[in-house]
């Protein structure tokens, strides 16, 4: 793909990353918001211009010693920087607000996109393509919608700023004559000229030095996300790394991520001085070239101070909003790399939703009872896990699902659970509302138990009362004191007491189908029976399908199903 065609789809998908919010009917407030602040950055620039003739006439007052005159213009100037403070101060605020805004709704967009039912297929099927999706919908949005809305007001107030002095300096600078080899040369907007020249030089040269911003600050984002994940997951397995005696592994490789992040950063200081360098010597030189242009017109006598005060005022602005480009480039250089970031991670979700919208995937519908027609489960690559011919399930029925480890127990729970869509077939489920997954190591959020116990519904729906009660059932007594407790849970509680807080869930939910995936193997015999007769006693009316490897468990259901090897080598799902 040429330059130019990477530039025309980068600013296409720019633009539908934007309109997302935009478009949006919550976004109406923000518009409203946002048409104020373009407001308060038009104010800013007419007190420039405001100031710029009040500075004007009190340099002439200055020089023909009208001290009245010399006086008001002071009264004036003062008047206008108080009104000036206000508006830009209120120009900040307001936009704060509108960034606000348009963050939340944002990573509101993101987090529903990426914290669904396909999260699992995202992983799966474009596993290494998109790295720290959790950093990316925090750091990254906030990063583009800041300069998403500093840059564009930034370049609004460049171009009214242009538009206010373009026509000042042009005719400031109308009728300068230049003394050049003993003539004097006459350029109708010299200055004008000068200014773009200036600028144009400035943004080139700027743009070969600080190009190479772009994929630092891409690279900048992953290394310090890899490096902060490292030390995350540290923190919540560190029981088991120093069981393990691998605190040494894990330091040794922390170390090198961190290393990368030294590396990364050498690159990027680097590139931001030379960068540094450039602006600050544009900038610089840029400030003494009105003074060197005018300067042999007043020793001429044909300009005064105050034109000259005026002139280097309208060129300063004028030259400013030409060189917003040199100005804004660092910032440019680090948004675009969170808009790249933003724009993969969305292009991943959509690539996996068209996949799991064509044929050729496990298609799933609703129904009140488990049905599996022509099923055939296979791995993302195509090979085939197992087939699972015409099997059904009614309510109330208790299944016990029997294979050898690997043998795709887990992943016919999760294709029916609508997790695993790799294959073919059709399977018929409940309504997800009826239905409750207890894997073999729960997921315990963060937070208090209460939260924890009633996970995944709201901490409030059960009384305190009730909770205690499934807590003592399952031999949790213990913990019926502790409900508002905050701990990291999943290193509190040993496996068994984590396997058993998930049969708690099921008896504060009741849900109509339950489904384990060896979901008791923590357990000892007499605790695993203990659980099963619970919940045969507790949920009478629900039906239970069970993934296990444990014969112990088969007894407490009434049919099974097991995972055999055909004659072609293939695993066959069949009732036994």
């Amino acid at each position: 793909m040429s330059r130019d065609s990477e530039r025309a789809l980068f600013l296409r998908r720019l633009a539908r990353l934007t309109l997302l919010f935009w478009r949006a009917p919550e976004s109406s407030g923000a518009r409203i918001l946002l048409a104020v602040t373009a407001f308060f950055e038009l104010a800013t620039v007419g007190g420039n211009v405001l100031i710029a003739n009040v500075q004007r006439r009190a340099f002439d007052a200055l020089q023909l010693k009208q001290a009245l005159l010399f006086f008001q213009m002071a009264a004036l100037f003062f008047a206008t920087v108080i009104a000036f403070l206000f508006v830009s101060t209120w120009r900040i605020y307001v936009r704060q607000m509108v960034e606000m805004r348009w963050r939340r709704w944002l990573t509101d967009h993101y987090l529903a996109r990426w914290m669904s039912s396909q999260a699992w297929s995202v992983a799966e099927l474009h596993r290494g393509e998109v790295d720290n999706p959790d950093q990316r919908i925090a750091e990254d949005v906030r990063n583009y919608v800041a300069s998403a809305l500093g840059l564009s007001l930034s370049l609004l107030a460049a171009v009214s700023t242009f538009a206010s002095f373009a026509g000042l300096l042009w005719a400031l600078s109308g009728d300068w004559r230049i003394p050049v080899a003993g003539r004097e040369v006459y350029l109708p907007g010299f200055m004008m000229w000068v200014a773009i020249l200036y600028a144009l030089l400035s943004a080139w040269l700027t743009h070969r030095v600080g190009r190479r911003l772009v994929p630092i600050n891409f690279d900048r984002l992953r290394v310090e996300a890899d490096f902060r994940f490292s030390l995350m997951r540290f923190r919540d397995k560190v029981e088991a790394i120093v069981f393990s005696r691998g605190e040494t592994h894990e330091r040794v490789g922390a170390v090198a991520r961190f290393e990368r992040v030294i590396e990364n950063w050498w690159q990027l200081i680097r590139a931001q001085r030379n960068l540094t360098l450039t602006t600050g010597a544009v900038g610089n030189l840029n400030n003494a070239v009105p003074l060197l242009v005018a300067a042999p017109g007043f020793f001429a006598g044909w300009l005064t101070l105050g034109q000259i005060a005026q002139a280097r005022i309208a060129y300063g602005e004028v030259s400013g909003s030409l060189n917003w480009f040199v100005n804004a480039y660092q910032e440019i250089a680090a948004w675009r790399a969170s808009i790249q970031r933003l724009l993969s991670l969305a292009e991943v979700f959509d690539a996996t939703r068209s996949e799991l919208a064509r044929e050729g995937h496990v298609r799933i519908r609703e129904s009140s009872r488990l049905r599996l027609s022509g099923v055939r489960l296979t791995l993302p690559d195509g090979r085939v896990l197992l087939d699972a011919p015409n099997l059904e399930v009614a309510p109330g029925e208790r299944i016990a699902v029997l294979g050898p480890a690997g043998g795709g127990k887990t992943a016919l729970l999760r294709a029916i659970a609508g997790m695993w869509p790799f294959g073919s077939g059709e399977i018929a489920v409940p309504p997800r509302e009826h239905t409750l997954f207890l894997t073999q190591i729960p997921h315990l959020p963060a937070g208090t138990l209460r939260m924890v116990t009633c996970y995944p519904a709201r901490a409030d729906v059960f009384g305190d009362e009730r909770i205690r009660e499934a807590l003592a059932l399952c031999d949790l007594d213990g913990l019926g004191g502790e409900l508002d407790r905050c701990e990291a849970w999943e290193q509190v509680l040993s496996p068994s007491e984590q396997q058993r807080l998930a049969i708690v869930r099921a008896l504060l939910q009741r849900p109509e189908w339950l489904f384990l995936d060896d979901a008791t193997s923590a357990l000892d015999e007499g605790a695993e029976r203990r659980a099963y007769e619970l919940l045969a006693r507790r949920l009478p009316r629900a039906a239970l399908v069970t993934a296990t490897r444990r014969p112990s468990a088969v007894a407490h259901h009434t049919r099974r199903w097991l995972l055999v090897a055909g004659a072609d080598g293939r695993v066959l799902l069949k009732a036994a």
